[in-house]
């Protein structure tokens, strides 16, 4: 299916495909063979009328036109699945009137809606996960590459005392391994059958309700509950939680990346690719392309995720409004964290970095982000007060004089007293001032070496 043009920056073609009308029919076909075959199998219903619904449900999907007609329908009667059944009884009707008595027999419209979001889940999960670990294996590598490659730290957007690629490499690694690790706890949760009846009793099927709702959930891949969820949606709304917070998660590379990648900074790029990152107006630009689409995404999707969770005061045992209202969201969410997980996937397994670029930039602060190390020192022997203000002035003489930092303190007698030499020469070394930064590193490389693998079950057969 091609991604509509309204969707082009909100989704990618595989995730397009799977929450599209005729992907969502199927996974509401799906349902219904499960539940004829599930109710065969226990005498509810005839294995003749049951072998007819299946057959009708494998027979392909409905014509474009019949299901445009159904938008029309869903908004009378309050449910795509009303039309959904009554096409599929007609279908039915066709090979066989009696067996279309007994399509959708003791389920209700929100369980065959809610599993098949359920079954969009289980198939869009993969899809997330093949992203997030192309992400996780470019992520590592950039920080074992670059575990030396010094730049800037920088605080409130200012410069700030050095850091390792690396160390920021895998501080964005170990943050989308957490968030993935989350996401697939809240699929795992989430990926379980609907099936209550009218009330949640599955008061029509007598004392068989729980043996047709395990017959499903065997042929459907899914989970059983406990019992039905029809008004309690805590658990996709925890599994679109996680995904808001990898989206945010997602964002906080992009944001870094891309101010990397001003020309000012100019300490890292995204890869070219033929026509990619091209201004309409301006040739010389390369624009910050997946960076932008993944931001894009991150502003979106806490909004959703916000309407989400206001719609889950839901009353009674079915909900007026609330689960209505899902659909669209719980699409918006998933695509919305999908596209982001490609786009910085791609981001960062094209990214270039410039050494040379970082290592000037650290040069261009003349020493002036070394002010802590020399106040440090300095306060050994004076104290902290008295050493600030010391160090204060030698770097405001500098900014005036455009003199480096240990320049300027080598020729202050308040500093050269108490300052040998060697101290003042060594001072501006970011080899000397990078703390336990490369531990930092390992250890954030080391606690996520094993995500846990999404569970089987729910992997897409």
């Amino acid at each position: 299916m091609a991604v509509r043009l309204i969707e082009s920056l909100a989704t990618t073609g595989p995730l397009a495909e799977i929450f599209s009308d005729g992907s969502i029919v199927q996974a509401m076909l799906e349902f219904e063979s499960a539940l004829a075959r599930a109710e065969a199998g226990l005498g509810i219903i005839p294995a003749e009328a049951a072998e007819a619904i299946v057959s009708a449900a494998r027979s392909g999907g409905f014509d474009p036109d019949s299901m445009a007609e159904w938008a029309n329908d869903t908004l009378h009667s309050g449910t795509p699945a009303m039309p959904f059944i009554t096409a599929l009884t007609a279908r039915v009707r066709s090979q066989s009137p009696v067996a279309a008595g007994f399509v959708h027999w003791g389920a209700t419209s929100q369980d065959v809606c809610d599993t098949a979001m359920v079954l969009l889940l289980k198939k869009a999960q993969p899809v997330l996960e093949a992203a997030l670990h192309r992400l996780q294996e470019a992520l590592r590598r950039l920080s074992d590459r670059h575990a030396n490659t010094i730049m800037l730290g920088r605080t409130l957007l200012q410069p700030a005392p050095p850091i390792t690629f690396g160390l920021k490499a895998a501080g964005w690694l170990a943050a989308v391994e957490r968030s993935h690790a989350r996401l697939n706890a809240a699929f795992d949760e989430s990926l379980v059958l609907q099936f209550g009846g009218a009330s949640g009793t599955l008061a029509a099927l007598g004392d068989q309700g729980m043996a047709a709702g395990e017959a499903m959930a065997r042929d459907l891949g899914l989970n059983l509950p406990d019992a039905p969820w029809h008004a309690h949606r805590d658990r996709l709304g925890a599994l679109l939680c996680a995904c808001g917070v990898l989206t945010g998660v997602l964002g906080k590379m992009a944001r870094d990346i891309s101010l990397l990648m001003q020309s000012e900074i100019a300490e890292a790029a995204e890869g070219i690719a033929p026509g990619q990152g091209r201004s309409s107006s301006m040739p010389h630009k390369r624009n910050p392309v997946g960076c932008t689409v993944t931001l894009a995404a991150a502003g979106r999707v806490p909004a959703l995720i916000s309407s989400y969770l206001s719609g889950m005061v839901q009353e009674h045992e079915r909900a007026t409004g609330g689960w209505q209202a899902e659909w669209p969201i719980i699409a918006g969410v998933i695509q919305g964290t999908g596209v982001a997980a490609a786009s910085m996937s791609e981001v960062m397994t094209g990214l270039t970095v410039d050494e040379a670029r970082m290592r000037s930039n650290l040069e261009a602060t003349r020493g002036a982000v070394f002010a802590e190390k020399a106040m440090l020192l300095l306060a050994k022997k004076l104290g902290r007060d008295a050493a600030r203000r010391i160090v204060e002035e030698a770097v405001s003489r500098g900014a005036q004089q455009n003199q480096r930092l240990g320049e300027v303190l080598a020729g202050m007698p308040e500093a050269r007293d108490h300052l040998d030499a060697s101290t003042l020469r060594d001072l501006e070394k970011p080899e000397d001032y990078l703390g336990v930064a490369d531990e930092f590193r390992k250890r954030l490389l080391a606690a996520h070496s094993g995500i846990r693998p999404a569970n089987k079950n729910n992997q897409q057969e």
